[in-house]
């Protein structure tokens, strides 16, 4: 019984992505920006302060394993 209840969760899920991305590619005209003779300058993205969070978080939990690891033996 549960190999059916696995196929049949499968397979259901498999339509329910097949129909949603059909409708999500159906959409009309672009709704993007037109573009521009000459091309505008990309806008710049602040990706500064999340890579810095990142970069301590990272640095954070290295520091907590080693701790970790020193106090196991």
């Amino acid at each position: 019984m549960k190999k059916h209840t696995f196929l049949s969760a499968f397979f259901g899920t498999a339509v329910f992505l097949l129909i949603t991305t059909a409708t999500a590619l159906a959409q009309p005209g672009t709704g993007g920006p037109t573009p521009t003779n000459p091309p505008v300058d990309p806008t710049a993205v602040p990706i500064d302060g999340g890579a810095s969070l990142l970069l301590a978080s990272g640095v954070a939990f290295g520091l907590k394993k080693l701790r970790d690891r020193r106090k196991a033996r």
